[in-house]
């Protein structure tokens, strides 16, 4: 009997990670890309949402790293893609000006 690929097996926590990772992105993006000013409301949401990005943005790396290592660092791993996308959004923070 053939076996399964073990790697993008149904986890629940590696989808919500790689939904968390690209929201986080898209986030980013959009505050650079968009006045999020002009209208009041969408500063105010906008506002009140950087601070638990900017949390995850740090904190999520490390537990895609354990979750990844936990999974034998299988490169087919909704936890390794969402270090990649984590790690690049970081660099755009850094070198974006």
């Amino acid at each position: 009997m053939p076996q399964t690929s073990a790697g993008f097996k149904n986890s629940i926590t590696g989808k919500i990670f790689l939904i968390l990772g690209i929201s986080i992105l898209l986030f980013w993006i959009t505050g650079q890309l968009i006045d999020v000013y002009h209208f009041a409301f969408v500063g105010a949401v906008y506002e009140m949402l950087w601070l638990p990005m900017l949390a995850m943005l740090f904190i999520l790396p490390a537990l895609s790293f354990i979750f990844w290592s936990k999974d034998k660092f299988i490169i087919r791993s909704f936890f390794f893609y969402t270090l990649l996308i984590l790690i690049a959004t970081i660099v755009l923070m850094l070198f974006k000006k």
